[in-house]
């Protein structure tokens, strides 16, 4: 049998991919009032662009949104902008929750917090309403 041997750079390839898992991923901070962690996302800056990108497209629907009602637009053209930001909010929300389930979530069963399951399952009933 032959005997896998560590090489250099596969040790900082390694640590390369660590720093950017960390870099996407939630962990605890300070303390509440209540004794419990804080928890915060990092997520990288090309995550955090998209997402800020999409939230100005829906804030600007939004407007938009405002505006055809101060005009008397027709209801049922509203209706239609009200479903198309609804939709590309709806987007945000499912690209954060891959996120979350890909790096918070692993990490916390991996770490032993099996009720981070029932935290998911509140979060993504809420998702579908």
């Amino acid at each position: 049998m032959m005997e896998h041997q560590s090489h250099p750079e596969e040790s900082v390839h390694t640590a390369e991919q660590q720093s950017e898992q960390q870099a996407d991923s939630c962990h605890a901070g300070n303390l509440d009032k209540d004794g419990k962690p804080v928890r915060k996302s990092h997520h990288s800056q090309e995550m955090k662009g998209n997402l800020i990108s999409r939230l100005n497209r829906v804030e600007g629907q939004i407007r938009g949104i405002k505006g055809l009602i101060d005009k008397d637009t027709y209801c049922d053209d509203v209706l239609t902008q009200i479903a198309a930001a609804q939709s590309a909010l709806n987007s945000v929300g499912k690209l954060l929750l891959e996120g979350h389930m890909k790096s918070c979530i692993v990490e916390r069963i991996q770490a032993g917090e099996h009720e981070v399951v029932d935290e998911l399952l509140v979060t993504v009933r809420k998702l579908m309403k």
